[in-house]
């Protein structure tokens, strides 16, 4: 069936729609991973996105559910230049239109994504809408009118409590759309683990005494959790604290820092940083629309983006307080940003 993106500016790219066929409206963005499609789909962190694909061939090895980031897939919708109908790996459970369809997630394929890259790359990102024909333009209007995505966080995070039983630190994770490896790569060093709903008071997270908390991952604007961000103030000072890109941001303005938005983000597995403490240069897996553009006070830039010179970590010179924004948990082929989770333990 043939199928249209509607970009917010009236910029029109008409392709094949496949997976779920039901308009999808969402912020459209770019990724520039060449695999790692089936965790950017599952990544909670794209909840209330259109992703494009700049890679053009993607769903070649198909789909396997040991993979997944997550219980569903969060995208709003994904676009590819050219999918694979005919995938061929010993690992892969399904194709990609089979995947969408069971998830009722929308594709376009058979755009040019190179253009629409460049046109979010020079314009910045922007709302969006997948539709089918016969979808009238005032309908796709009021649809991209009614767009939000300022509850993003307690649409993904977990309604209940859950722990992970291990023998070693105790650590307590704020889920604010944690991804399943962060949560292995704490269980591979022994963490006995507890997961929090985002939302979870202060005390009851005090209450059972962890180690160290964690503040996860996740999407939409730090902003919009001014509850959450009232809650991380009452554990500030009383137990070490980490954190990993939504959750650095919390940090940051938890501490009288400020955030901004970044004209089209760093999304991909090819972003350079620098550790200034360790004084190497990592290629780093990044989602993120949002940034620290403002240091608190008592802070210091522990790793900085050469790309645009933002900041990508963050340490407290007087409390055991660390944060990245980047995924060191993420392995888009090399495993060597893993070191960060030793130096989390480390502030116990």
């Amino acid at each position: 069936m043939k199928g249209k993106l509607i970009l917010q500016d009236g910029t029109i790219f008409e392709g094949k729609a496949f997976g779920y066929l039901n308009d999808s409206v969402g912020e459209v963005v770019f990724n520039t991973s060449m695999t790692g499609y089936g965790e950017v789909l599952t990544d909670p962190s794209y909840y209330g996105q259109i992703v494009t694909m700049t890679y053009p061939l993607v769903g070649n090895y198909g789909i396997n559910l040991e993979d997944v980031e997550s219980k569903g897939v969060h995208v709003k919708g994904f676009i590819v230049r050219e999918k694979s109908d005919m995938p061929n790996n010993f690992r892969c459970e399904m194709d990609l239109d089979t995947y969408l369809k069971q998830n009722k997630v929308i594709g376009l394929e058979g755009i040019d994504t190179r253009a629409l890259t460049k046109i979010l790359r020079n314009n910045g990102t922007m709302k969006g809408i997948i539709t089918l024909e016969g979808t009238s333009l005032e309908q796709v209007q009021a649809k991209l009118d009614a767009f939000s995505n300022t509850q993003a966080v307690k649409t993904v995070t977990r309604k209940e409590v859950e722990h992970i039983a291990g023998r070693g630190t105790k650590v307590a994770v704020m889920d604010f759309g944690v991804k399943e490896n962060i949560l292995r790569s704490f269980a591979n060093r022994g963490c006995d683990i507890t997961v929090f709903p985002a939302t979870t008071k202060p005390e009851d997270v005090l209450g059972i005494n962890p180690d160290l908390i964690f503040l996860s991952n996740g999407p939409g604007d730090p902003e919009d959790l001014e509850d959450v961000i009232e809650n991380i103030k009452e554990l500030i000072g009383k137990k070490p604290i980490a954190g990993i890109c939504l959750g650095h941001q919390l940090l940051a303005l938890t501490l009288g820092g400020k955030t901004g938005k970044l004209k089209f983000g760093h999304r991909g597995g090819n972003h350079p940083v620098k550790d200034l403490e360790e004084n190497k240069v990592f290629i780093t897996s990044q989602n993120h629309g949002y940034y620290v553009c403002e240091l608190p006070q008592d802070m210091e830039v522990t790793h900085i983006n050469l790309n645009d010179n933002t900041v990508e970590g963050m340490r407290h010179t007087k409390l055991p307080i660390y944060s990245v924004q980047y995924h060191p948990e993420a392995c888009p082929g090399p495993k060597d940003n893993d070191y960060i989770f030793d130096k989390f333990l480390a502030l116990v």
